[in-house]
């Protein structure tokens, strides 16, 4: 094995990720595939998520670091340090299950043809708790090709792609605030095959110290924008410093806690169906954000049988679609 040219580079960025960071680094080292090497770009961190990494001792692990400027640019910083010719995507508070590199590695091989693999996900809270399976929208390459351009066709954390490519489309847009995936997927994925895996492959922890919040909770202003974007498959300067000003306006500990423990309750009634579970977490989301109406219709529908609660969620998500 020849550490110097890995095979793959598993690309991490890290931003304040101390609490859970850990966890995700030692699910990489777990692997059944071993010639890789884990890249980190510390997004100018404020916390002990440097002291955590440096508690590892083992020669896969690259430490780079850059000014607090964002996940896109952290990426992009990345895919110029990497060394494999393939990169595995993970995010720093997702756990990497044992043989997710081994199995997309091979299937590259077996199938090099295709650029761009993602797989299914388990979904757990903070705690490491399981939510639900989230399935994507599409397997095959053709399902996905048929996929509006409002659809995000990847877990990113799941995402295994050759490197080259990406470079060669000029990488992650760093303009496309929180959504800098989805907008290169629209850009790429015309001219290239992909599929996703059925099996899950990482499990995704929501919590609330994410930047990404519920789509459900940003304003109409912010979906408008990221909508047209996406559509028109390119986005201005004044797009997006109106992106970053509404995103900044919502970083906040109230709106961070509340989104996190709405969309737990949502999941546990839609995929996991605990509703008591469900109410719980509700609860949460009331009390700190006790004038959004929609979390006390969630509360009040948790109390309906399964089937009553699938059919109304396909009503009301069966509303108007970006076309």
């Amino acid at each position: 094995m020849d550490f110097d040219i890995p095979q793959i580079t598993v690309l991490m960025p890290a931003y304040n990720a101390g609490k859970y960071i850990g966890d995700a680094i030692r699910s990489v080292l777990n692997q059944t595939f071993t010639d890789f090497e884990l890249l980190i770009v510390n997004d100018g961190s404020t916390d002990n998520t440097v002291e955590v990494i440096r508690s590892f001792n083992d020669p896969r692990i690259v430490l780079i670091y850059q000014d607090n400027k964002g996940v896109a640019t952290a990426l992009n910083k990345g895919l110029k340090y990497a060394r494999a010719p393939h990169i595995a995507r993970f995010d720093a508070d997702d756990i990497c299950h044992t043989e997710r590199l081994e199995l997309q590695y091979g299937f590259m091989l077996a199938n090099p043809e295709f650029s761009i693999i993602g797989s299914a996900a388990d979904y757990i809270d903070m705690d490491g708790h399981f939510l639900f399976t989230h399935k994507p929208p599409a397997f095959d390459n053709d399902e996905i090709q048929l996929l509006k351009y409002s659809v995000c066709p990847f877990i990113h954390s799941s995402v295994f792609y050759k490197r080259d490519l990406i470079i060669r489309k000029g990488g992650y847009n760093e303009q496309a605030y929180t959504y800098e995936d989805h907008f290169l997927w629209v850009n790429i994925l015309k001219d290239q095959k992909a599929c996703n895996l059925s099996l899950p492959l990482i499990k995704v922890r929501l919590n609330p110290e994410s930047i990404t919040i519920d789509e459900k909770w940003r304003p109409r202003k912010f979906r408008d924008i990221k909508y047209a974007t996406l559509k028109n498959k390119t986005i201005s300067q004044t797009e997006s410093d109106l992106l970053i000003e509404i995103g900044e306006k919502q970083y906040s500990d109230k709106i961070k806690k509340g989104s996190y423990y709405a969309l737990c309750g949502k999941k546990l009634l839609l995929n996991n169906f605990q509703p008591q579970k469900a109410r719980m977490h509700v609860s949460k989301a009331i009390g700190i954000s006790p004038l959004r109406l929609d979390n006390y219709l969630l509360y009040t529908v948790s109390f309906f049988p399964q089937r009553f609660i699938t059919w109304l969620h396909k009503i009301i998500s069966g509303g108007p679609s970006h076309d």
